[in-house]
């Protein structure tokens, strides 16, 4: 059995005095950078948004927090955020970004939203997560970081669905806590066979 740590969307865009930031969002980092020297292997995961990104509601000229229809289903309108090459799309300065095998990057497609790690919001194009963790023969994933109840809750389910052995261990994340999410959220990983310790 081979374990690897996902560490969802340390950035600068997520943690106070960010675009989008969760409440608490740095106190997380010296936990998750202890954490790392457990682990077989680390990978962190990077959202990174082309300027006007359909998911930013600027582009439609709508209040943040909004709720559109895309073509793929309901999409929260964000702030926008974790822009390429910004500064608020860069690590957290004190995550120790260098123990990472692999950084996977999403929501690069200005066309669609990716929350998941593992799959756009379409929930059939993937990242090729799933490929590089079965090549290296792991099968048992932990999660941490930010947000609890969008990205980390997404690419929990996912895992699980792929087959793969999912905790989230949610003291070294933090949630948005938009209007009931992060009680669904929680539900919904439960339901989906993660584990939540």
């Amino acid at each position: 059995m081979t374990h690897a740590l996902i560490v969802i969307d340390v950035q600068n865009d997520f943690c106070p005095g960010g675009a989008l930031a969760v409440a608490g969002g740095d106190e997380i980092v010296p936990d998750i950078n202890a954490a790392m020297n457990d682990f077989t292997a680390v990978i962190l995961t990077q959202d990174w948004h082309p300027a006007g990104h359909s998911s930013f509601a600027s582009t439609h000229d709508a209040a943040p927090m909004s709720v559109t229809e895309m073509p793929y289903g309901p999409q929260v309108l964000w702030p926008d955020h974790c822009i390429q090459g910004s500064t608020g799309a860069q690590f957290h300065p004190n995550l120790h970004v260098d123990r990472a095998d692999l950084i996977i990057r999403k929501g690069y497609n200005p066309a669609i939203d990716s929350y998941s790690a593992f799959f756009e919001n379409d929930k059939t194009t993937p990242t090729g997560l799933e490929g590089y963790l079965r090549t290296r023969g792991i099968d048992t994933l932990t999660l941490v970081g930010l947000a609890t109840d969008f990205c980390v809750n997404y690419s929990a389910v996912d895992a699980a669905r792929l087959g793969f052995k999912v905790t989230v261990q949610t003291d070294l994340c933090r949630a948005i806590d938009f209007d009931g999410s992060l009680a669904a959220a929680k539900a919904g990983m439960a339901e989906a066979g993660v584990t939540l310790a």
